[in-house]
């Protein structure tokens, strides 16, 4: 069992930054996959970011692409994510995810999942 805690949302104007964390339990999350997925208010959830077990390989949504960056640090058992240049669509809760096997960009595919974490950009 993997359990997974989201921190760092929080309240910023557009144009700013935040970087996301993902911290996970047990050492078997340093085999597993991760991504990074949203809910907007009256959204259904969506891809945001994927990166394979090892970080060597990643993947955005267009919505995203250059603003955001998805990395992991192995040794502390935990995803980020750094979001720049942030805009008001980009309010959500923000979730992370883990599965075992390759990295993909569908939501039903992930087994665990933090309880996400509030973004909010300001105007």
């Amino acid at each position: 069992q993997v359990q997974l805690v989201e921190s760092g949302g929080g309240l910023v104007q557009a144009g700013g930054s935040l970087r996301l964390s993902c911290a996970a339990s047990g050492r078997i999350f340093s085999s597993y996959a991760a991504g990074w997925f949203r809910q907007r208010p009256g959204k259904v959830r969506e891809f945001v970011a994927r990166i394979n077990f090892s970080g060597s390989s990643t993947y955005y949504a267009d919505s995203v692409k250059g603003r955001f960056t998805i990395s992991r640090d192995n040794a502390k058992y935990t995803v980020y994510l750094k979001m720049n240049s942030l805009k008001p669509e980009d309010t959500a809760v923000y979730y992370c995810a883990g599965k075992p096997r390759s990295a993909t960009v569908a939501t039903d595919e992930y087994d665990y999942w933090g309880q996400g974490t509030q973004v909010t950009v300001s105007s």
